[in-house]
């Protein structure tokens, strides 16, 4: 058969020059042999150096791999502490397969395309330019690889476009849920609705002259093994601005009852149901029934001095209502990155979350802390239940079908993690609880009496929306989908899904924290990083897995703020000039009156603070930035 095209035959001047023939025009587009200046002795050379280098990253992707489906199994079946049935670790064992054999696929593939990457392959994966023929193949591994080629394009494309689409669906979803909760924030921000207090109750009047006009209030501070921060919360609990016979502070005892506290000391001797184990436990007591109102404190939690007069009244004349939270402050939200991306997720919260859901819906998850119950609406909500980890959200489910919540402006300072291994496992506790508590509430929300608007809010949007949805397409589309498309180019991604939406939707998240701009960027990535710790505790919550029910106390560095330590200061030091040494006073008593004494006279040194960047969070969020600016690029067909 005579060969297609006509012969050029193109004669240079200078003999250095050599003659090319161009019999094909597709010939243009096949890769050039390059035989010039080689020899045996140095292919030899090439081919093991090749060959090292191959070895070397074959070791370091099996060491990966490896490693990674040893925390995946450690997760799934033998985590530590948790007590597991027979059935669950069926479903760990079973669920633990199913991602040992996708990972492998994966990984497979993975190694496949980076292969064919390195040796040019990739030039023939657009049929328009070349369709190799026989001569082509340069092997076994090639062939293969061409023939994988239009695999890829009529069934494992179709696939990733079907899921992204319908992930981008639910992302687009989410998105005009949360700029509706913005728009909400906006509007409570422009007509200024907020709670308020008919007058003042406490204006120019002596305590001891209106006590009658003092309810009775009962403090707890549940905490297990906490010594980092527990003196720093109950020095602060102490020292409230309320009468001291019609407050009770369930707490340590020794130092402060002899200051005339009225505080007692609970203590159990089995951990059973973790916080809600404690709370049930104080609230069995016989002296309970003579309280009216139970506040909650975290043992890192201190409160302002006025934080019951700011709150308690809310509550006269208003029979209906049964929980009033007060909004966090946090005391270390400038130690590092990462308590600055904590700050501007709780900051979200609490500024439109919470704001939007008790003005328009009358309904907010109670936060565990810093918050008033009315103790006749706790009981009749059934009272603390030991059933999930989220126990705070337990209760406010149940109590939002029977009496109304109230969300206060009240600062009550609180400490976030500062470290990544406390912030991922406190994200575990707080993905997981809820899943596991929408399996037990689904059957009360729909055989409750309330209003059908606020089932569907309760069911749609608190927890499948925000809850279960959310960690499902972030983890999907930006952890899974997103790096697909990398080397699956027919099925790439929107600019828009990549770019724009993302950095609209963080955009709005930092209005409340308006400080925190400069972090837009790493605050991005992170989100989409700590997406497969949630989705993984929305996984073991869900489907009843070993770490659903894992109680690991959030590890805390006992921090204070400048203005709190020298409120304090002050406080305890009019408290220790207003002591007097009791005659007969034992020796311990002697002792502690001493270094009260020496606390007085010690100035207090300030230590300036210093940033602390940790490698890995910065580290993540570098390596994410790369993986998006490249998959941005090819999105706008710029090929590397």
């Amino acid at each position: 058969m005579a060969p297609k095209g006509t012969p050029v035959v193109v004669n240079m001047d200078n003999p250095s020059y050599s003659v090319v023939e161009i019999d094909d025009p597709d010939a243009a587009f096949k890769p050039m042999e390059k035989t010039r200046g080689k020899n045996p002795k140095q292919v030899t050379w090439v081919l093991l150096l090749k060959a090292h280098r191959a070895v070397g990253r074959a070791a370091w992707i099996a060491t990966l791999f490896w490693d990674l489906l040893g925390t995946i199994k450690r997760r799934l079946i033998f985590r530590q502490e948790v007590a597991m049935a027979t059935e669950k670790l069926g479903k760990g064992k079973l669920l633990f397969a199913a991602i040992k054999a996708f990972l492998l696929t994966s990984l497979a593939i993975l190694s496949f395309e980076v292969v064919a990457y390195f040796k040019g392959w990739h030039c023939f994966q657009n049929p328009s330019l070349h369709i190799p023929s026989d001569d082509d193949i340069q092997g076994l591994l090639h062939l293969v690889y061409v023939t994988w080629l239009p695999f890829r394009a009529d069934y494992i494309a179709p696939l990733i476009q079907a899921l992204s689409k319908f992930c981008i669906a639910l992302f687009l979803v989410q998105s005009e849920d949360r700029f509706m909760l913005s728009l909400g924030c906006f509007w409570i921000k422009y007509k200024k609705i907020k709670p308020k207090i008919e007058g003042d109750p406490f204006e120019s009047v002596d305590v001891e002259e209106c006590s009658y006009e003092y309810p009775m209030g009962l403090v707890q501070i549940p905490m297990c093994n906490e010594r980092e921060v527990y003196e720093q919360s109950i020095s602060a609990v102490c020292q409230l601005d309320w009468p001291k016979d019609r407050l009770l502070i369930q707490a340590e005892v020794a130092t402060w009852s002899q200051r005339g506290i009225n505080i007692i000391y609970c203590h159990r001797l089995e951990r059973t149901g973790y916080k809600a184990g404690n709370l049930k436990s104080a609230m069995s007591c016989e002296y309970v029934k003579a309280y009216e109102f139970v506040v909650i404190f975290d043992a890192d939690f201190q409160p302002s001095l006025k934080f019951l007069k700011r709150t308690v009244p809310h509550f006269k004349d208003n029979p209906e209502l049964g929980l009033v939270q007060a909004r966090w402050a946090f005391v270390n939200k400038d130690e590092n990155l990462l308590t600055r991306l904590q700050n501007i997720n709780l900051c979200f919260h609490f500024e439109v979350e919470q704001q939007v859901n008790g003005v328009f819906l009358n309904f907010f998850g109670f936060n565990g802390t810093a918050g008033v119950w009315r103790i006749k609406a706790l009981e009749e909500s059934g009272g603390w239940l030991e059933r999930t980890t989220v126990e705070d959200m337990d209760i406010a489910i149940r109590a939002h079908l029977n009496v109304v919540c109230l969300s206060v402006r009240v600062l009550s300072n609180h400490e976030v993690p500062e470290s990544y291994e406390a912030y991922r496992k406190q994200q575990h506790r707080w993905h997981s609880g809820p899943m596991q508590l929408f399996r037990l509430c689904l059957p009360a929300i729909l055989t409750s009496k309330i209003a059908i608007w606020k089932k569907a809010n309760l069911i749609l949007l608190f927890f499948l929306l925000r809850k279960l949805i959310l960690p499902f397409y972030s983890f999907t589309l930006f952890c899974i989908i997103l790096p697909l498309t990398m080397f699956v180019p027919e099925a790439e991604l929107p600019v828009w899904v990549i770019c724009y939406v993302p950095v609209f939707m963080s955009f709005l998240n930092i209005l409340p924290s308006p400080k925190s701009f400069p972090f837009i960027v790493p605050y991005l990535l992170f989100e989409n990083t700590m997406s497969v710790t949630k989705f993984n505790a929305m996984v073991s919550g869900l489907f009843q897995l070993g770490s659903s029910y894992e109680w690991v106390v959030t590890k805390k560095a006992g921090r204070s703020s400048e203005s709190d330590l020298v409120a304090a200061t002050k406080r305890e030091s009019k408290i220790t000039n207003q002591q007097h040494i009791p005659r007969g006073a034992s020796q311990s008593e002697f002792t502690e009156y001493n270094e009260l004494k020496e606390q007085k006279e010690a100035a207090p040194i300030w230590i300036k603070k210093v940033n602390k960047i940790y490698r890995k969070e910065l580290t993540l969020a570098f390596l994410l930035l790369a993986a998006s600016v490249r998959s941005l690029l090819l999105a706008q067909g710029v090929h590397f």
